[in-house]
């Protein structure tokens, strides 16, 4: 089956058109999908975003972000592949998601920050994606419980943007929100 929604790549665009593509964007309605539990998926999401199926990596990206459009966190913390026939459960090590790109505008309180994701996905870091750290990673809410951890390459870019406003206090502002770098 060929893919329906072309990845968001925020290299080169503005924030404003990163969000436009992030509007315009529509997800299956995995909240309002209640079947029975039917088992486990045999699938699993390592730290660093790789998926994996009966212990081998699922090596198709395509495959991998149209499971991430049926993929959901439950009340008790655990992840789902949920249709509205089937819910399958699924191993997460960290967070199902890896934020792999950033692009950044304006500076200090007028900063603006967004995120491409792996599953082709884009978030503003701001109101509603809040950056945290948990046990050392820095994560991002990308939407309804779903996280991505920040790529290393990603963390050191807005590190470096961080360290050049204000050494004393690392941190960046986005979207209105101030966010610290450091526990």
């Amino acid at each position: 089956m060929p893919e329906t929604l072309v990845p968001i790549d925020v290299a080169g665009r503005s924030i404003a058109e990163v969000a436009e593509a992030i509007a315009a964007r529509r997800f299956p309605p995995v909240e309002q999908w209640h079947p029975s539990h039917c088992g486990s998926s045999d699938m699993r999401i390592a730290r660093d975003g790789s998926w994996f199926h009966q212990g081998a990596p699922i090596g198709r990206e395509a495959l991998v972000r149209q499971f991430s459009r049926i993929l959901r966190r439950e009340p008790d913390g655990s992840f789902v592949l949920v249709t509205p026939g089937e819910k399958l459960s699924i191993e997460v090590e960290l967070a199902p998601l890896v934020a792999t790109s950033m692009v950044t505008e304006g500076a200090g309180r007028e900063r603006r920050i967004a995120f491409g994701i792996n599953s082709g996905d884009a978030v503003v870091l701001g109101p509603g994606h809040e950056l945290r750290l948990q046990d050392g990673a820095p994560l991002v809410h990308v939407r309804s419980g779903l996280n991505a951890i920040l790529a290393r390459p990603v963390y050191y870019e807005l590190a470096e943007v961080a360290l050049a406003e204000d050494p004393a206090q690392p941190g960046v502002w986005s979207d209105g929100l101030f966010f610290p770098l450091q526990a």
